[in-house]
């Protein structure tokens, strides 16, 4: 079993920045790739960041490159999610979710399906 607590969000302006936080624990040693997604009111959740846990390869949606980044600090199994230059648009509750399989392509990881655990979820709040 993993866990997984996220934490950071809050209510910002338009071009301010925000770092997400996302606690793992449990078997964290079975965690082969971690990612973030974010659902907005009646919207479906998105892919929006992934890294691999180990080899450290990250992944982004095209609407995030360039202005969020993905990290992962292993001594004390966090990832972390830099938000830069944020936009109204980008208001959602945030979620990080682990997976333990692996893929032979790395565009599985751009959906939810592989995830296995999830966070309760982090809210995320741009005025403009």
């Amino acid at each position: 079993q993993v866990r997984l607590v996220e934490s950071g969000g809050g209510l910002v302006q338009a071009g301010d920045s925000l770092r997400l936080s996302c606690a793992v624990s449990g078997r964290t040693f079975t965690v082969n790739t971690m990612g973030w997604f974010r659902q907005s009111p009646g919207k479906d959740r998105e892919f929006v960041s992934a890294i691999i846990w180990r080899g450290g390869a990250t992944y982004y949606a095209d609407s995030v490159k360039g202005r969020f980044t993905i990290s992962r600090y292993n001594a004390n199994n966090t990832v972390y999610l830099q938000m830069n230059t944020l936009k109204p648009e980008d208001t959602a509750v945030y979620y990080c979710a682990a997976t333990t399989l692996k893929y032979p392509s790395e565009r599985y990881y751009y959906t939810s399906r592989p995830y296995e655990y999830w966070g309760q979820g982090t809210g995320v709040n741009v005025s403009s």
